[in-house]
C-alpha cells in the first residue's frame, strides 16, 4: 500500500510552478542529496572504497559530482562504459561487475582500461583465458536473503563449496582471481545477512591464504543498503555497526569495496505527475496520470517498491480511489484502494524517494514520452541532458 499524504493546496505551489515551466511528467533531481547520501555512507563504513552502481541512476550530472567527491564506479555494460568514458573518468576508478558477459563486453571494457571483472562459474572464468595477463577477477558468491526485497543471489553467485574449486581453476588457467564479492539483495533490512556473508568470505580467504601462491586481497560487499520508502527513519550508521565489526576482523591485506546504488540515488529525486483523466467505477474514483509503471513508477514492478505519494487539496473529505498510469495496459496502476480527496484534471500527484531505478528502467511503451529530468541548481530547476556532451579529444 502506498503512503499517500494530503497536504494543503498552497504547499504544492512550487511543484505547479515547475510543471508550468517544464511540463509534466517530471523528475526533479537534487544533486546535493546524492552527495549527502554518499557522505553518510562513507561515515557509516570508514575505510571502504565505494563504487557507485551506475545502473541505478545513470545521469552525467550526478556521476560527475560523485567523481569529484572521490567516488568510483560499478559498470555492467558497454553503454555504461561509454557514459563514464565520455565524462573522462579514468578507467582505474571502475570495475565491471556483471557476472555474465559477451566477449564484446569484455573487449569494450579492456579497450577503455577497465581490468577488474566479476565471474561466478567455470564457463565465465574460461572466457578470460585470452586476457589472463590483463585482468584481475572477483569471484561472486551467492547468499540467499529472505530479508531482502529483491533476492540477487537467485540468478547469480556460486556456493561457498564451489568457490574453492573455482579459485583452483583460476590458478590452473593462470588467471588472477584477486578477490571475492557478494550481494545480499536489494533493500535488505537485516545487516546480519551481510555479517554472515562477510564471515563466510573471511573463512574462505584464510583457507585460500594457507594453500595458494597469491592471497585474496579484495572483498566486495556489494550494495543493498536500505532506504526508508515507508517513511520510517533509518540510521545507516546504526545499520552498518555490525558490518563494521565484521570487517574489522579481516586480514590487513584485504581491501574492502562496496557497490551502493539505491542508497545514494533513491532519495535524490521527486516525481511530479498530472491528472489527465478521471472516472468512477465499482465504488472507486479513478485518476489517470501522465506517468505510471511503464514510466517513472517502473520500480513498483521491478523492485516491488511503493513510493510515498503526496496530493494537494484543501478538501478534508476523502474517498476510496485508484491512481493509474497513462498507457492502455491494465497493469499500469500505481495505487488502488487509497483514500484521496476529490482530484481534478490538472491536479498534481507527487512521488518521493524516486531516484533509483525509476528513470533508469522506464520504457517508451505506447510511445509515450518519459518524464523529463530537471536538475535543482541554486534553488532553481533546469533540464538535464540524458547524455553528456561529447568533448573534443585532447592530443
Amino acid at each position: 500500500m502506498n503512503i499517500v499524504r494530503n497536504s494543503p493546496y498552497r504547499q504544492g505551489r512550487r511543484y505547479r510552478e515547475l510543471v508550468k515551466i517544464h511540463g509534466s511528467p517530471l523528475l526533479v533531481l537534487n544533486p546535493l542529496k546524492v552527495l549527502s547520501q554518499y557522505q553518510e555512507l562513507r561515515q557509516a563504513l570508514p575505510g571502504v572504497a565505494f563504487y557507485y552502481a551506475v545502473k541505478s541512476l545513470p545521469f552525467p550530472g550526478i556521476l560527475r559530482s560523485l567523481a569529484d567527491m572521490g567516488c568510483n564506479f560499478d559498470l555492467a555494460s558497454a553503454g555504461e562504459i561509454r557514459l563514464i568514458q565520455d565524462l573522462q573518468i579514468p578507467a582505474r576508478r571502475t570495475i565491471h561487475t556483471h557476472p555474465i558477459k559477451h566477449d564484446d563486453e569484455i573487449r569494450a571494457a579492456l579497450r577503455y582500461g577497465c581490468t577488474t571483472f566479476v565471474v561466478d562459474n567455470s564457463d565465465e572464468l574460461l572466457k578470460f583465458r585470452p586476457y589472463r595477463h590483463r585482468v584481475g577477477l572477483l569471484l561472486r558468491l551467492g547468499f540467499r536473503s529472505p530479508a531482502a526485497v529483491v533476492d540477487l543471489s537467485k540468478k547469480f553467485g556460486c556456493s561457498v563449496n564451489e568457490a574453492t574449486a573455482l579459485l583452483s581453476l583460476g590458478a590452473k588457467l593462470g588467471i588472477h582471481v584477486k578477490g571475492l564479492c557478494f550481494h545480499v539483495g536489494s533493500q535488505c533490512r537485516d545487516a546480519g545477512r551481510q555479517v554472515e556473508a562477510i564471515d563466510a568470505c573471511h573463512t574462505l580467504i584464510r583457507q585460500h591464504h594457507d594453500t595458494a601462491a597469491t592471497p585474496i586481497s579484495i572483498l566486495d560487499i556489494g550494495g543493498g543498503f536500505p532506504i526508508a520508502y515507508d517513511g520510517k527513519a533509518m540510521d545507516i550508521g546504526t545499520y552498518c555497526a555490525p558490518i563494521r565489526n565484521a570487517l574489522a576482523g579481516l586480514p590487513s591485506y584485504v581491501n574492502v569495496i562496496a557497490e551502493p546504488g539505491r542508497f545514494i540515488a533513491g532519495p535524490s529525486m521527486t516525481g511530479i505527475a498530472s491528472v489527465i483523466g478521471k472516472a468512477h467505477r465499482e465504488g472507486l474514483n479513478w485518476y489517470y496520470l501522465d506517468d505510471g509503471v511503464y514510466g517513472s513508477f517502473s520500480g513498483q514492478i521491478y523492485d516491488h517498491v511503493r513510493y510515498p505519494l503526496e496530493v494537494f487539496a484543501d478538501a478534508p473529505q476523502r474517498f476510496p480511489s485508484a491512481l493509474a498510469g497513462p498507457t492502455c495496459d491494465s497493469i499500469d496502476i500505481i495505487a488502488e484502494q487509497v483514500d484521496l480527496p476529490e482530484l481534478q484534471i490538472g491536479d498534481l500527484v507527487v512521488g518521493h524517494m524516486m531516484g533509483a531505478y525509476t528513470a533508469a528502467s522506464a520504457s517508451d511503451f505506447n510511445l509515450l514520452k518519459k518524464a523529463k529530468i530537471v536538475l535543482l541548481h541554486g534553488g532553481a530547476a533546469r533540464p538535464m541532458p540524458s547524455r553528456p556532451h561529447h568533448r573534443e579529444k585532447r592530443h
